[in-house]
């Protein structure tokens, strides 16, 4: 039995899609499909319990709790924007354990409990991005959720991930590079065609917010784009839903 809450949603959404038809009667295909996603996916939230896709059974591996973020230190914004710029030539030196929480919670970290909220925005507050951290003792995968690492390989990666990346040798000499991946589906599911777009919009908030908290840090970072898709998926076993958008590598400035 659909209660009142539920029809009274499902009459909204009916209204929303004849009016979106009526408005022009030249609309495009592409602009009803979207709204037939998006009515389609809100009845079956409202009305179906579809669970949500967990990506906390994905992967398995050791755990590493990650030291709390801090959220009332570091350098102004405006500082940050002015100091950043591509740095490819990094030190030898390891990055800190609190340095790598840092900049994983500025990708993605939780910023409010109850609602799930991260620290880029999402449409529909869906999060369809996926992080991995390569580094000198193995791959990890991010999970915002407990804010910790699962550590997935124990193998060093880092000249394999430069191979897979036109040969950039500033991947393998940085001591971590971040991953961003994106699961399409979450985002489609709801938005159709449309969000594509919106899942590579997320991926560049997400690397903006990398690259200005290394900054702050004191450390060095440059988004790289060059790179063989099925090559690095093979490399780092990732699912063939999760398609690598970005690669960063990031360190202390050499």
């Amino acid at each position: 039995m659909i209660n009142r809450h539920i029809k009274t949603r499902i009459i909204i959404l009916i209204g929303t899609a004849i009016s979106v038809l009526l408005l022009s009667t030249t609309a495009s295909c592409s602009i009803i499909q979207q709204a037939g996603s998006y009515i389609r996916y809100s009845l079956s939230r409202q009305t179906d319990e579809v669970e949500e896709n967990d990506p906390e059974n994905r992967f398995e591996g050791e755990e590493i709790m990650l030291p709390e973020p801090e959220t009332s230190k570091g350098i102004p914004v405006e500082t940050a924007m002015k100091k950043r710029r591509s740095v490819r030539t990094f030190s030898e030196k390891e990055l800190e354990i609190e340095k790598i929480s840092q900049l994983l919670w500025a990708a993605q970290g939780i910023t409010q409990k109850s609602t799930g909220y991260r620290t880029a925005p999402s449409a529909g507050a869906l999060y369809p991005l996926e992080l991995f951290l390569v580094k000198c003792d193995g791959v990890y995968h991010y999970r915002p959720q407990g804010h910790k690492l699962i550590k997935i390989m124990s193998k060093d990666l880092r000249i394999e991930l430069a191979e897979g990346s036109v040969f950039q040798g500033f991947i393998a000499a940085a001591p971590a590079s971040i991953v961003i991946t994106g699961v399409f589906e979450r985002t489609i599911q709801k938005y159709g065609q449309r969000g594509v777009r919106y899942v590579y919009m997320e991926a560049g908030h997400s690397c903006q917010n990398i690259l200005l908290q290394a900054v702050s840090l004191g450390l060095g970072a440059v988004p790289v784009g060059a790179f063989d898709d099925d090559y690095l998926q093979n490399l780092l076993s990732l699912p063939p839903e999760y398609e690598i958008l970005y690669i960063i590598p990031v360190g202390y400035p050499g």
